[in-house]
């Protein structure tokens, strides 16, 4: 039996409406979708900016953190060096002031030539040579005359052999120094600086770590006594 056209027309319309419902679905659908995964990738965005974010404050700390400690270590560098910059100017001050009454041993004549005698003596031994010329002040020049018979004597009963002293009397030693002699062989020409002045620089080079500890006290950080 043949449909009317109102039934054709209603069918039309029924079949009509359905495919809107299914597009409308569709769309629905297409757009939930897309907001969710557009949802997803906002979110995955947003924590990748987030991780970079806490990434790079997290860098600024540590750089904060480790300028913080450069600082602190230059500070403590800076305090220890004007430590130490104002102890040795105070162990200089004190030589110093050593090396200025140093003059005033030769004041004291007995004392002031048996020192001259055993830097004469010293001085011998380490030359080993027999024949040595003797360079003093020129206002010493009696004080080791009088002292070099005992130095020879001595110098020979240590070492068996015999020296033959001669003091320089064209070039002494400088007015400026405190006294001492120096000792040069005439065969080889080395030289012994024993001067008051050397013997204070010598002296003073070996024994600064006992220097030290009686100024400042001991340093419980040294490992070496140096």
């Amino acid at each position: 039996m043949a449909l009317s056209d109102s039934e054709v027309q209603k069918q039309i319309k029924h079949m009509m409406a359905f495919i809107d419902q299914e597009a409308k679905e569709k769309v629905d659908e297409i757009n939930a979708k897309a907001e969710e995964e557009f949802n997803i990738e906002k979110g995955r965005l947003v924590q990748q900016q987030k991780v970079k974010i806490m990434e790079y404050y997290e860098r600024k700390k540590k750089q904060v953190e480790l300028q913080k400690k450069i600082q602190h270590s230059n500070l403590m560098n800076q305090s220890r060096l004007k430590t130490l910059k104002a102890r040795e100017d105070h162990v200089k001050s004190m030589l110093d002031k050593v090396r200025d009454q140093m003059s005033n041993v030769r004041n004291d004549k007995v004392r002031y030539s048996a020192l001259l005698e055993g830097l004469i003596c010293q001085g011998l031994l380490q030359l080993l040579e027999s024949n040595v010329v003797i360079r003093c002040k020129q206002d010493d020049v009696s004080h080791v005359q009088a002292v070099i018979p005992k130095a020879q004597k001595v110098y020979k009963e240590m070492t068996g052999q015999v020296v033959q002293l001669t003091i320089d009397q064209q070039e002494f030693l400088s007015n400026d120094m405190s006294g001492g002699v120096e000792l040069t062989s005439r065969k080889t020409r080395f030289k012994v600086v024993n001067t008051l002045e050397s013997r204070l620089e010598m002296l003073s080079t070996q024994m600064m770590p006992e220097i030290r500890s009686m100024m400042f006290g001991v340093n419980t950080n040294r490992r070496f006594l140096n």
